[in-house]
């Protein structure tokens, strides 16, 4: 539904910007409350539950080009232009992803306390959202829950590929442990994923929350195809959201579930964010804060292996992962991954058929940024990843790197493979190595800490544990922003479990 057939001056108790990962749930459980009128706006497409498009609906494709904001990011010097997908429609990016379903670990957690201050947020806090949120036949029940909206099955050894069944063995080989289940009590060693993934179909923030009856709430309204320009903020109050087209929807609190690009760049348009910085797009300010100043994600290089003949059979199971520490991680840290995945067009390789292995640095030091290219809604905010910028994500992408290829030596996974083919056996010397890893460096997709949240005494906060924005009254963002830091693996779950956290502790549903 387009802004452009409604009429100003709507109310409603609270209204959520943003029909994503957080967004969706965000609606569906402030909304239980039949005396909560509740707004949702998405900027993108909305789709009955039966009607979402094939790209959307299959696992097998990532980044649906039809429902991505197109974005790009500096990755590195060498690498100045690498997509940035996010998705552009009801669900967001759990919409586009690649359905994975790992929460962030028990020392992520420990993290967040220990250098930011924060309260309220450590794994014993959280682990009862996360099973509260959670559907699943798998898994201890200390760790799992079992009625929850967010199905998550586990993907077992017997259902893997062949290549990827021999991605585990030889990883096993190597001396790392096996994984049954990357939520349970250890997640160092090597297995297939969780994944929110039933029949066939990736299950997004939309389908597993927005169901037909929670749709069907009268204090529930979902608008799409709405571009939120600016909170209106007045007296230092959030008072409502101006769209692109002008249309004003008042409400008494409004909540950003935008995501990590779309959040800050809401609230930098509204004039919260760095001062010089707001001044110089002539935007007022409104709140000197550090928004979009701390930006941290996942760097990923692909490594490409070709199958040899008679492993080339997919079935529906079709990534596995190791995640590890490298020899430079701190106590209790896994700062490695490798994702073995079939997730990509064979017909490059000579035999027809490739395997990814992706490596990323998942507990990264460096940081980048997000800033406004100026005050247009449409435009493409300017993102520098600005992966690899210390010595020590270097050497440890490097290391990660050289694993896979000391991996890919193994007897048991070199039977499936038919060769290298990026970086490719030319590509030896460690500099050489490091110079190409820069060249071809992308994202894992994970952008987190652009609105991050804090204790009192962090001064890079922007947020307070609840998600509430300093300076301003009734305005919170809750979304992956408020991350202080990238967790060790991918971040939807997490991104669900923040909205169920926040909509329990502060709303009380």
């Amino acid at each position: 539904m387009s802004d452009s057939n409604d009429r100003p001056g709507k109310d409603a108790d609270v209204i959520v910007v943003g029909g994503g990962s957080a967004g969706a749930v965000l609606a569906a459980r402030l909304s239980e409350d039949p005396q909560r009128e509740v707004l949702l706006i998405e900027a993108g497409p909305d789709y009955p539950a039966g009607q979402f498009p094939h790209g959307l609906r299959t696992p097998h494709l990532l980044a649906d080009p039809d429902h991505d904001w197109g974005y790009t990011a500096r990755g590195t010097d060498r690498a100045p232009g690498i997509p940035a997908p996010r998705g552009r429609t009801m669900g967001g990016s759990s919409a586009v992803n690649a359905g994975v379903a790992i929460r962030a670990r028990s020392a992520d957690f420990a993290a967040w306390a220990d250098r930011y201050g924060i309260k309220g947020w450590s794994y014993e806090d959280v682990l009862p959202t996360f099973r509260r949120m959670e559907n699943t036949p798998a898994g201890d029940d200390a760790y799992h829950g079992r009625s929850g909206p967010f199905p998550v099955r586990q993907w077992s050894y017997e259902q893997l590929t062949s290549p990827l069944r021999a991605f585990v063995d030889g990883s096993a080989d190597r001396g790392f442990r096996r994984v049954e289940d990357f939520n349970g009590a250890e997640q160092e060693g090597v297995g297939g994923y969780p994944v929110n993934i039933v029949g066939g179909v990736r299950q997004n923030t939309a389908l597993a929350y927005l169901t037909p009856p929670v749709r069907r709430r009268p204090n529930l309204r979902v608008l799409s195809e709405v571009t939120a320009d600016t909170v209106l903020i007045e007296d230092g109050t959030a008072r409502g959201v101006v769209s692109a087209s002008g249309t004003v929807y008042r409400g008494a609190e409004v909540i950003l579930a935008a995501g990590s690009y779309g959040s800050p760049a809401i609230l930098l348009r509204s004039g919260v964010g760095p001062a010089k910085d707001l001044r110089a797009l002539g935007i007022d300010v409104v709140a000197d804060l550090p928004v979009g100043r701390r930006l941290q994600d996942h760097p990923f290089f692909h490594s490409l292996f070709a199958l040899a003949p008679g492993h080339q059979t997919m079935t529906d199971a079709f990534s596995a992962g190791l995640w590890c520490a490298s020899t430079e991680a701190q106590a209790g840290e896994l700062d490695l991954g490798v994702v073995a995945v079939h997730l990509l067009d064979g017909s490059f390789s000579p035999t027809g058929a490739a395997l990814l292995l992706a490596t990323a640095v998942t507990r990264p030091e460096s940081r980048g940024s997000l800033r406004l290219a100026g005050k247009d809604p449409y435009a493409a905010p300017v993102i520098d990843d600005n992966y690899l910028a210390t010595a020590r994500d270097r050497r440890r992408m490097l290391e990660g790197v050289k694993l896979v290829r000391s991996l890919g030596g193994t007897p048991r996974f070199a039977r499936v493979l038919a060769g290298e083919l990026v970086p490719g056996d030319a590509v030896r010397g460690d500099e050489e190595l490091l110079d190409t890893i820069e060249a071809g460096i992308s994202t894992y997709g994970h952008p987190t800490s652009t609105v991050p949240m804090g204790g009192p005494g962090d001064e890079w906060a922007v947020v307070d544990e609840s998600g509430a924005v300093k300076g301003v009254e009734r305005l919170r963002v809750v979304d992956a922003s408020i991350m202080p830091e990238v967790p060790s693996t991918v971040t939807n779950a997490t991104t669900i479990m923040i909205a169920e956290h926040i909509a329990r502790r502060v709303y009380r549903v």
